[in-house]
């Protein structure tokens, strides 16, 4: 094989998930009536904001061969925190700061710190005491929305506080402000993956960590920082939903797990760990997004998003497999 092939059929194959989401657009368009408009479109990339957040961390931390089950549970910590903070109704405190724009950066830093918290304490277990990756954050995705349970009483903060809320509201070129912080999130840590040696040294690390170890990388470092960011962006998705509903329930963000696991398995980032692209994931978002936007226009039964879910990760380990077995050949 040539060259020029060579780069062609790479190309493709670490690429096919927007090939895949330029199809389905497609189809969508040509047969699902009154799908084909800049409001729908618009709408695909606004509800893939929390979802596509939350599926940043959990890719990192599969990228460098682990396993984050926690980060849903997270997210509605998070968002209660910041519910009971700065919300004025329900189970809200209804803090106020001056001047007012202040309690945005307030407010995510308290959902990036309890986040964060939770993170360290995952990444400490796993790296430094050994322990399996995927007990740890089964035992936190419980306790942690155990502890939601128990703070909030099974009951809701409501009306959060304007300063906050007006991101929710705002749009900047026809899209929220919500959405372009996903977006943002999705370029600095693309960028973050590609050019720095943090995220050169993960995607080693998910490779073969005892190999990344013997060149004299930080092996340990690296992999707990990964989990605390895995914590602190599941706390920024949090924050995301605080916003949208403008406060926070018990069971806030319930399945989201399994979505940011379907996003990120599409998007072509393998569970071996060492293999995948944060654009792949956010591709592999708002492929489940313009899914679940069809369904919804066709009227369609909620329960057929759960079912085209679930062939969509099978078909997308099933093109894993067979993606890694055309790069043996071409190696």
């Amino acid at each position: 094989m040539n060259p020029r092939t060579r780069r062609i059929l790479e190309f493709v194959l670490d690429n096919l998930v927007w090939f895949m989401l330029l199809f389905v657009l497609a189809i969508f368009s040509a047969f699902v009536p009154n799908y084909f408009q800049l409001g729908i479109f618009a709408n695909i990339i606004e509800a893939s904001s929390v979802l596509g957040v939350m599926s940043i961390g959990l890719a990192l931390v599969i990228i460098a061969g682990h396993m984050d089950l926690s980060v849903e549970s997270v997210a509605a910590l998070a968002a209660m925190a910041v519910g009971i903070l700065f919300c004025s109704a329900g189970i809200g405190y209804g803090y106020q700061i001056h001047p007012e724009w202040l309690m945005v950066p307030v407010s995510i830093a308290v959902a990036l710190a309890v986040g964060g918290i939770i993170g360290l304490f995952n990444g400490y277990l796993i790296v430094k005491a050994k322990m399996n990756a995927f007990i740890i954050t089964l035992a936190s995705y419980i306790w942690v929305r155990g502890l939601v349970l128990a703070i909030s009483g099974g009951r809701s903060a409501q009306d959060l506080a304007p300063a906050i809320r007006w991101f929710g509201i705002q749009r900047l070129l026809g899209l929220p402000l919500t959405a372009w912080i996903a977006i943002g999130c999705f370029v600095v840590f693309s960028l973050i993956m590609a050019k720095t040696p943090f995220g050169r040294h993960l995607v080693m690390i998910g490779g073969n960590e005892t190999a990344t170890f013997r060149a004299g990388i930080r092996v340990t470092r690296n992999l707990i920082l990964a989990f605390v960011l895995a914590g602190a962006i599941a706390g920024l998705s949090g924050w995301l939903l605080a916003v949208r509903t403008s406060g926070a329930t018990a069971n806030l963000g319930i399945g989201l797990l399994f979505n940011a696991f379907a996003a990120v398995v599409i998007g072509g980032v393998s569970l071996k760990g060492g293999v995948g692209s944060l654009p792949g994931v956010y591709a592999g978002v708002l492929l489940l997004s313009a899914i679940n936007t069809a369904i919804n226009l066709m009227g369609l039964p909620a329960n057929f998003t759960q079912v085209i879910h679930g062939l969509l990760v099978l078909a997308a380990v099933m093109l894993d497999t067979f993606k890694q077995t055309i790069r043996q050949r071409l190696a």
